[in-house]
């Protein structure tokens, strides 16, 4: 058995942020957004809304310096209602943000594993707190951006395991391990939040089906809906119906039906003939 290689599966995050962001802009009612991904501990500014110049394009920002480096240091929002009087940050960025206007200013991370991945801003050039709308808007999109950001890291780290398990032939233990890893990628897919992502990893969970069951050009003989494939991989596993329902977020007898009628389109009698039909089909590992 071979795992079949795939192409680079995780869609940039800058893509997410930015689509998180105008979403925002438009919620919050704030007249300035713009944020930044952290990469090599460093905030790296690259989505603005709203503004005039183009002051704050490519600041990199390091933990401890102005609001945003703060923000990244203390892992928490940081809010100022006059940023060029602040006593409560550094001013090594007072030229680009007082070049583009901006006075009271709201600092969000994004924080993922204890970690900051990105921070967002709201802003306004007036000298008045952020009102409590603005701060709801940006917690929620932080959130959102977080669990995102989260089912990314742990697709890749699924994709590095495959690889590695990809070069152990027909182990009954790596079998076990890609049955596991097919299973909890579908689950993923339920997870993720971008359409694109779960498109991928519904894909590539068939992909891989199809590549350990040898069937031609990973065509099935026949499909099952997305939901009762989800259950039939958890039962593949050996997972009981109340399993399955707590893995996949619904109820038991939610579970229980998915299976009736995966088992009545395969033409079989039991969970474990529909588990061996599947197989047989291409659709599970």
């Amino acid at each position: 058995m071979s795992v079949v290689s795939s192409p680079l599966l995780r869609p940039r995050d800058g893509d997410a942020l930015r689509l998180e962001l105008r979403r925002t802009a438009a919620q919050a009612q704030v007249p300035v957004v713009f944020a930044g991904q952290v990469q090599n501990n460093d905030l790296h500014l690259s989505e603005f809304f709203g503004t005039r110049t183009n002051n704050l394009a490519g600041v990199v920002v390091p933990p401890r310096a102005g609001l945003g480096g703060r923000v990244l240091s203390e892992g928490r929002t940081v809010t100022v209602a006059d940023y060029g009087r602040s006593s409560s940050i550094t001013h090594h960025f007072d030229r680009p943000v007082l070049g583009e206007g901006l006075r009271s200013i709201l600092a969000v991370p994004v924080m993922v594993g204890g970690v900051a991945r990105a921070v967002l801003y709201g802003a306004a050039r007036e000298c008045a707190p952020l009102g409590e709308r603005a701060v709801h808007a940006f917690a929620q999109t932080a959130s959102r951006l977080a669990n995102e950001i989260a089912v990314r890291d742990e697709v890749d780290r699924r994709m590095a395991m495959l690889t590695h398990l990809g070069q152990s032939g027909h182990d009954p233990v790596a079998t076990a391990h890609i049955r596991e890893v097919h299973a909890e990628l579908r689950t993923l897919a339920r997870d993720a939040g971008d359409e694109q992502l779960q498109r991928r990893l519904r894909g590539l969970s068939e992909r891989l089906a199809a590549a350990m069951g040898g069937t031609e050009k990973g065509r099935p003989e026949m499909t099952l809906s997305s939901r009762e494939t989800d259950v039939l991989s958890y039962v593949a596993l050996g997972c009981s119906n109340a399993e399955i329902a707590r893995r996949l977020s619904v109820g038991t007898e939610t579970v229980k039906s998915y299976l009736r009628s995966a088992m009545s389109k395969l033409d079989v009698h039991s969970r474990h003939e529909a588990v061996v039909a599947a197989r047989k089909s291409g659709l599970l590992p």
